[in-house]
């Protein structure tokens, strides 16, 4: 879950249902409750507790960025039982527009905020079978959700790895700088490998991973590369990640990997961070037996 253009958590729409002007009313009540600041702890049923904080952070965001004439908009209304889900295009930071998927539950006439969500699949909108061809989402959304699914079983498996055998085991579980520098050897095989670790790193994080990376220098002696790091949009953005680590156990996490690779490859490594924009610094090192 995340208040911006890619998001978190899937939100799976069928047909909606027949309380078109009920659903309508309570659009009506929800959306003024909610640009004028009135949804508060208590008027949260989120999906798990520990959503309930991070939901409310998330309206409050959404909350100072919209515009007062998007409330002006009718939405999608879908219901789903209890559920109303309503679709409705809001404005974010820098002038732009991202759809919102705002659900609320009801209880007698009472309604509650649920869930808010930027990512939302429309396959509701499937024939019927047989079907080999699916609604899809965009790529830059896809990349999200891949980021997420992956660095949440990483945590996942690091919390599980320091309880069992303590912070350290748990750090150097997840170097791989041996690995990555030999993918780079044997994938850029028609440079001189320190560099071509450097190249490497570029393409893996711009074409594999989908992640905006600029490489501003490079030469025998240092290189530098700029990436947009989505894990650090991710443990901003979404509601579970802060939950489950700590930010300085998150950084270290991130930056134990990279350190083991730059120095599996022959390089210092200096890290710098302006919110999720990291900056790598790479000075090399005495080479030994590297470019044999």
């Amino acid at each position: 879950m995340r208040a911006a253009s890619e998001a978190v958590v899937l939100v799976v729409l069928f047909a909606p249902g027949a309380r078109g002007a009920d659903d309508l009313g309570v659009w009506n009540d929800f959306s003024l409750a909610f640009r004028d600041g009135r949804i508060t702890a208590e008027r949260i049923r989120p999906y798990f507790e520990q959503l309930r904080e991070p939901v409310l952070r998330f309206v409050e965001t959404i909350r100072a960025q919209a515009r007062p004439d998007d409330w002006e908009q009718k939405p999608e209304i879908h219901r789903i039982g209890n559920q109303i889900h309503f679709l409705i295009p809001l404005s974010t930071a820098g002038d732009k527009k991202t759809t919102y998927c705002l659900t609320v539950v009801t209880d007698a006439e009472t309604w509650f905020l649920q869930h808010v969500e930027a990512i939302f699949i429309r396959l509701d909108q499937v024939g019927p079978p047989p079907v080999s061809q699916f609604p899809d989402v965009t790529a830059g959304q896809k990349n999200w959700m891949r980021e997420e699914i992956a660095m949440t079983e990483r945590v996942r498996l690091f919390n599980l790895l320091a309880k069992e055998k303590g912070k350290l085991f748990a750090f150097r579980w997840f170097k791989d700088g041996a690995g990555y520098f030999l993918a780079a050897r044997t994938w850029v095989p028609f440079v001189r490998p320190t560099r071509a670790f450097v190249l490497y790193a570029c393409w893996e994080q711009s074409n594999l991973r989908g992640r905006p990376v600029t490489l501003q220098s490079l030469n025998d002696d240092q290189a530098v590369v700029d990436l947009d790091a989505v894990e650090w949009r991710l443990y901003e953005q979404t509601a579970h990640l802060r939950q489950m680590i700590s930010r300085d156990d998150y950084r270290t996490l991130y930056e134990t990997v990279w350190q083991d690779r730059a120095s599996a490859a022959g390089w210092d490594l200096r890290i710098g961070y302006a919110g999720a924009k990291v900056r790598l610094e790479f000075q090399r090192h005495e080479p030994e037996a590297l470019e044999r």
